[in-house]
């Protein structure tokens, strides 16, 4: 479904309610699909829609191999996106900032553990690959001519996934076994 023709439906919407309080909702949300279409970001929210169809790993807007360079970053950036993840070697992390006193963190995200049991969840597709190195996985990967977005392979016997990062142009490989950081914890016992 295209952005316009949904705030079309706001829009019918919001005609044809009674409820002033309900108007006032549709009208914030019409307003929204302004600041997406006015600030240019039509493309990356059709982007983001595609990535989660296709069950994507979950967008990053930047990457840096050390924590060292995210926090330069971050303290340079003029206005950095509350929210958003990044990327520091493979791990994920947030984008906190709020204008109020300028405060700024960048501190880790569990969204690729959740993403990852969410995969494992649904059932394992099977293996594309086999290796029995990391350097052997890695070279396969970085020889793919169009990166896969999200493939299974197999290493040393145990499952990874291979991941695109379309928008910053990154090829990872993430074990499966951080699903298992995910999961919640077993509940005690109950007492008899």
């Amino acid at each position: 479904m295209k952005l316009l023709e949904v705030q079309e439906v706001l829009g019918r919407l919001r005609h044809e309610s009674h409820s002033p309080e309900e108007k006032e909702k549709l009208n914030t949300a019409m307003e929204v699909f302004e600041f997406i279409f006015e600030t240019g970001q039509a493309e990356a929210v059709d982007d983001y829609r595609q990535s989660l169809e296709a069950r994507a790993p979950p967008l990053v807007s930047a990457r840096f191999d050390t924590r060292e360079e995210a926090m330069a970053w971050l303290h340079a950036h003029p206005a950095p996106l509350n929210g958003a993840k990044v990327l520091v070697g493979d791990e994920y992390f947030n984008v906190v900032h709020f204008r109020d006193g300028n405060f700024r963190r960048l501190p880790p995200s569990p969204v690729l553990e959740f993403y990852l049991q969410d995969i494992e969840e649904e059932g394992l597709p099977p293996p594309v690959a086999t290796f029995d190195t990391v350097e052997q996985a890695q070279a396969w990967v970085d020889s793919q001519p169009e990166p896969p977005r999200q493939v299974l392979i197999l290493i040393n016997g145990a499952p990874h996934l291979v991941a695109y990062h379309y928008r910053v142009n990154v090829r990872a490989i993430y074990p499966m076994s951080l699903a298992a950081k995910a999961a919640p914890a077993p509940a005690d016992e109950p007492a008899d």
